[in-house]
């Protein structure tokens, strides 16, 4: 490590108890062998970190160091892997490397599979630690808040990716949070023939059609709204980034015969989920958990490429010292789809939300 950051210490927000983030120095994290040290750029929150924040999550144990959509430069590389003074973004994943789904090379889905900022320290921080095998350059010539999009953006692609998706498809999302959002860009941009979201959020709706997608209307039924758009049929591929029980219900009339339901969003509970629709229609439901290597790696592409048209997508930054208040902006559901915490950034200034 340089003599400037040796036995030296950082700012971080740490997870202290339920609903509570406090500012603290910690020492800059030791490197091990084959480990390079990030220093944060961005921090994304996602859902597992909000329920972190409540208490709820199955894992993570206080005193904890949230934050595993990380986007950074490399300070200290490790001997081999991306040279200091790289963006990167990370593929955040911990895997056991010896159960059935490792041994078949299906990390992602490890029996054991944990997180950075979940299960150890993460990067909400000023510095992270990290293998340098979870570490992907990404150009600097990339906006860094497109950038910082590239681990949520990775689920979309694995998801699409699971859905089978060739081009043509008719295709339907309930939730327009910012999974559904990315899901609904990368659907479109890999050829789908039409994209319908379906979100209650006026504000999330509107966010949808700015983007160019059809939506379901106030006050509609969204399986009438749905049938309408696809001659009486269904779609042939439903993407659920809602994970709520009211769309669990939906499910089986939203979808064609023989079409498919990929479950994007995360249950935290059982649903009823009527089954013997599914089957007499012989319908195909697909789970999706996380990403794959390759689906992070194609994320970076998208961004890099700018095809996606990522800088219309609402966002805003808050400074490490206000992530407190950046959790309750991120759990707003408002027009803001994704919040940022940035070391750079100055307390208790905001960032204009883009557009």
């Amino acid at each position: 490590m340089s003599a400037v950051l040796l036995n030296s210490t950082m700012r971080a927000a740490v997870w202290t108890a339920p609903d509570t983030i406090e500012p603290r120095q910690l020492p800059v994290p030791e490197i091990p062998a084959g480990w390079a040290l990030v220093r944060t750029e961005m921090t994304g929150l996602c859902g597992s970190d909000f329920s972190i924040l409540h208490g709820t999550h199955p894992r993570a144990e206080a005193p904890l160091v949230m934050g595993h959509e990380i986007t950074g430069i490399v300070e200290v590389a490790a001997e081999t892997g991306p040279a200091a003074g790289t963006r990167v973004t990370v593929e955040p994943l911990i895997h056991c490397g010896e159960c059935h789904p490792c041994s078949g090379g299906d990390t992602h889905v490890c029996r054991a599979l944990k997180l950075y900022g979940i299960d150890v320290a993460g990067s909400l921080a000023e510095y992270v630690a990290l293998p340098a095998s979870a570490l992907i350059p990404v150009s600097n010539a990339v906006p860094l808040q497109e950038a910082a999009l590239a681990e949520p953006l990775a689920v979309a692609v694995h998801a699409v990716s699971r859905a089978g998706l060739a081009g043509g498809e008719r295709v339907v999302i309930f939730g327009a949070g910012p999974i559904g959002i990315l899901t609904a860009l990368v659907a479109r941009h890999q050829g789908a023939g039409s994209v319908l979201i379906s979100e209650p959020s006026e504000a999330r709706r509107q966010v949808a059609e700015e983007l160019g997608f059809a939506t379901v209307a106030p006050g509609d039924d969204p399986i009438q709204a749905i049938l309408g758009a696809t001659g009486g049929d269904g779609a042939d591929i439903v993407f659920d980034s809602a994970a709520h029980p009211s769309v669990a219900a939906m499910l089986p009339r939203a979808v064609r015969v023989r079409g498919t339901i990929v479950l994007v969003g995360v249950y935290k509970k059982p649903v009823e989920l009527d089954l013997q629709a599914l089957t007499f229609a012989e319908n195909t439901v697909v789970g999706v958990r996380v990403y794959t290597r390759a689906a992070v790696e194609r994320a970076v592409e998208l961004i890099e490429s700018r095809e996606l048209g990522l800088d219309r997508i609402p966002t805003q930054v808050f400074a490490l010292e206000d992530t407190r208040q950046a959790f309750d902006q991120a759990t707003a559901s408002g027009r803001v789809l994704k919040v940022f915490v940035s070391p750079a950034a100055a307390p208790a200034a905001r960032t204009q939300e883009s557009s």
